[in-house]
């Protein structure tokens, strides 16, 4: 019988090959290809026609209990609600961007009501209560642990039955019997997965804590995200005391959902107002600057998109793009070079979406249009306008959907003007609001150098 041959497997994505090779062909991730020796196949033991249990769907009993609220409003909605019992969350993000923070405020807070769990796998307990002091949720009724063995988290989890449960981080985990270092592809897979089956079945809110690579993916656990309810990312612009929540899966809320923080000396606080916190501090007569409104999750939020643009110094142009799709941007200067008219060609352009959010929809290019050729002209646009709308490649402006809840918000903060595609119909009669509509790029460039 032949041997078994020695493979290489991405401890990033999972990827097996038979060679080794500097870098992943499917992630990328240079240095993450691994040794493994393949496993002898064990027989499997076949369960008797009896075992098998089915039902119909009438018979299925759920959980009608609301859900547990975190304490904070802002994580809240990014859940969908609060907490399900029995839902699993992976929470990820980049080294120092708050992910021990959040979660260790929000279980001081529900420490009163519920019955908490936090093991701290990656730091001295010690380390925690310091925290949990800086946090003012010391004196709570919070059960912590820095056991980072998987057999004794999961008699933890028997011994103490807490209604939530945080394991920070699951990188940190080890399973015995596993010939591998904590943090493989093979110990994530087996920890996590133990540990979701355990949650799911004592009806335990659990939520696991993960590193991010510098693609911004969750380091390793990648292969959790299919297992998991949600999947949570916490992002940050460097020297940026703002923090963006994000929902990029959940099973019983809206994908997509933010949620706004800003860390403090006394941890995360809550921005209840992110429109008028992100447009704090523009200036309302500026070139190279135009609002728009984009939609994430269930809100609308204004950002100001800017743009700068100068004579090349060099020989090839050059375009930096923050805050944006920089395809996108580019797009859009090939747009205004051909149908506009403007000569960019040879221009370096600036563009950057204020705040230190990212904004990706559609609905963004005519703003950023404007604040392009704005800043190409050097002359500022009306400064009480709200632009929304796609731009199309011949130039057309197209329509973008939730427009009356953009209006809304444009609205509430005291927006007076909002220019928007011209095949969009709207209810705005309780609304005051001009409304500039546009059907193509020349039209809007008129209309806001008219204003």
């Amino acid at each position: 019988m032949a041997t078994k041959g020695t493979d290489y497997e991405c401890s990033e994505c999972g990827r097996r090959t038979p060679q080794w090779s500097g870098r992943c062909p499917d992630c990328g991730e240079w240095n993450s290809l691994e040794e493994v020796v393949p496993e002898e196949d064990e027989p499997r033991t076949t369960r008797e026609p009896d075992d098998v249990e089915a039902c119909t769907l009438q018979q299925v009993s759920w959980d009608r209990r609301p859900r547990m609220s975190t304490g904070t409003g802002e994580f809240d909605r990014v859940l969908g609600g609060g907490l399900l019992r029995g839902s699993t969350i992976l929470l990820g993000g980049e080294p120092g961007v708050g992910k021990s923070t959040i979660v260790l405020q929000s279980l001081g807070q529900m420490a009163g009501e519920r019955k908490c769990l936090y093991m701290a796998c990656e730091e001295s307990l010690p380390q925690v209560k310091l925290r949990a002091r800086r946090l003012d949720v010391e004196d709570s009724s919070l059960v912590v642990s820095g056991e980072t063995d998987l057999e004794a988290i999961c008699h933890l989890l028997e011994r103490e039955d807490p209604d939530v449960v945080v394991v920070d981080s699951v990188q940190m985990v080890s399973a015995e019997g596993i010939d591998s270092l904590p943090g493989s592809l093979k110990q994530l897979r087996t920890c996590g997965g133990e540990l979701i089956r355990r949650a799911k079945k004592r009806g335990t809110a659990l939520i696991l804590v993960g590193h991010a690579t510098k693609q911004g993916a969750i380091a390793g656990p990648r292969a959790l995200e299919h297992l998991v309810d949600a999947v949570l990312y916490f992002e940050s612009e460097n020297f940026q005391a703002l923090r963006v929540l994000r929902a990029v899966k959940n099973r019983f809320g809206p994908a997509n959902e933010v949620g706004v923080f800003e860390m403090a000396s006394g941890g995360l606080e809550e921005v209840l107002n992110p429109s008028e916190f992100f447009l704090s501090e523009r200036e309302a007569a500026s070139a190279g600057s135009a609002v728009t409104s984009t939609v994430e999750g269930s809100r609308a939020l204004l950002l100001e998109t800017q743009a700068l643009v100068v004579p090349g110094a060099y020989g090839t142009p050059e375009r930096r793009v923050t805050g944006a799709d920089r395809r996108r941007v580019s797009m859009l200067l090939a747009v205004l070079q051909r149908r506009a008219g403007l000569d960019l060609l040879d221009c370096d352009v600036f563009v950057n979406v204020a705040g230190g959010v990212s904004v990706q929809e559609p609905g963004a290019d005519l703003a950023l249009a404007l604040a392009i050729a704005s800043g190409f002209q050097d002359r500022p646009f009306a400064p009480e306008m709200v632009a929304v709308g796609e731009v199309g490649l011949g130039g057309e402006v197209r329509g973008v959907g939730r427009m009356e809840e953009r209006m809304k918000e444009a609205q509430r903060l005291g927006f007076e003007r909002v220019m928007m595609p011209a095949g969009v119909r709207v209810d705005g009669d309780d609304m005051d609001l001009d409304l500039t509509r546009v059907k193509t790029l020349d039209q809007a460039l008129a209309a806001a150098v008219g204003s």
